[in-house]
């Protein structure tokens, strides 16, 4: 008995050191470990639906960057506010709690003044107009302006042309929004476009945009259609404007210090993406716009108007001390800049 226990003591001895010494063992453990060790995830917060222009824009970065890095970077997508609100979502990106967020660029006004020229009333003239901005060399300029805000600028992506919606009835002339209680981004240029109107502008987080209009804290807001369709806006407002007037653009944003811990090879790699994902997005918001009003005017008690040139052109001139304002206080170059590229 003494015999078989020394012997199947000396067998597990032997047993152990085989395997505590077989290379191949080894070397498959610590590949495994090593690919699991290596994966870089970044955390992308937004606070729209999946189903919008930006959270699909997301979820095919994602999707893309996986592909192009064979899994090397991850993309974790957290739609709806889930991880932060748009109030709180620039913090958290500054303070590396997140690596990508992609706010309104109109909420980036409070951090660079200078992009309020985005928020310009008729700024853009269509779809193209806008389309050349953002990827030209415009885009990359304004982009640019965040690095001494310790923000990478990645990209600008479009959710299309705002249009105007209220409870009160019809918004053709300019008179017609006098005392209309309005919900807006945070962006003064947006604020002064609706007291120009003699509306009454307040700003407020675009998930509590639903239940402030149901329980009537404001009459109207301005949004794109994918917007207005997504979160159900239309049933509870009377009257559509599709005015065109602003355009809804977002800024897709990097923590600097994450992005520059990156290999230069992965940051380009993410920068193609990016760029793939932009081009998508731009054609793909159009669609979603265009297809979802349709779909308004044919299943909505929705009224909806469309504004003619000769309307449009009223708007305009009540518009222009707008122009004027951001003239004399950051110059008209980027006004110019932009107006000018074809």
């Amino acid at each position: 008995m003494k015999w078989f226990i020394s012997a199947s003591l000396l067998t597990v001895l032997f047993l152990v050191a085989v395997f505590s010494h077989d290379p191949m063992h080894k070397i498959e453990d610590d590949d495994e470990q090593h690919g699991l060790s290596d994966q870089i995830v970044i955390k992308f917060s937004h606070v729209v639906a999946e189903n919008t222009p930006k959270g699909l824009a997301a979820e095919k970065f994602a999707d893309i960057i996986a592909d192009r890095t064979d899994g090397k970077i991850k993309v974790e997508v957290f739609p709806n506010e889930i991880m932060y609100s748009d109030e709180k979502e620039l913090n958290a990106l500054k303070k590396g709690d997140v690596q990508m967020i992609a706010p309104s660029y109109s909420k980036m006004t409070e951090v660079i003044p200078e992009w309020q020229v985005l928020d310009l009333p008729f700024i853009f003239q269509d779809e193209q107009h806008v389309h050349n901005v953002y990827t030209g060399e415009v885009g990359k300029r304004l982009l640019g302006e965040l690095e001494s805000e310790n923000i990478k600028g990645l990209a600008l992506w479009g959710n299309g042309f705002k249009q105007m919606t209220s409870s009160r009835g019809a918004l053709i002339e300019p008179e017609d929004f006098s005392g209309q209680r309005f919900r807006i981004m945070p962006s003064d240029t947006i604020a002064k476009q609706f007291e120009l109107m003699g509306a009454i502008p307040k700003a407020s987080s675009f998930n509590d945009v639903y239940i402030a209009l149901e329980g009537n804290e404001f009459d109207g807001q301005e949004n794109t259609i994918s917007n207005i369709y997504s979160k159900g806006f239309y049933r509870l407002q009377k009257d559509m404007t599709v005015s065109n007037h602003g355009y809804l653009g977002y800024s897709v944003l990097m923590n600097a210090e994450f992005w520059n811990s990156l290999e230069p090879e992965l940051q380009t790699q993410i920068q193609k993406a990016m760029d793939e994902t932009t081009e998508w997005m731009l054609k793909e918001s159009k669609k979603m716009n265009d297809s979802q009003l349709i779909r308004m005017k044919q299943n909505s008690k929705l009224k909806i108007h469309e504004l003619s040139e000769a309307e449009k052109d009223r708007w305009r001139k009540v518009f222009m001390p707008l122009y004027e304002t951001y003239s004399s206080e950051y110059g008209e170059r980027w006004i110019e800049d932009i107006r000018n590229v074809r």
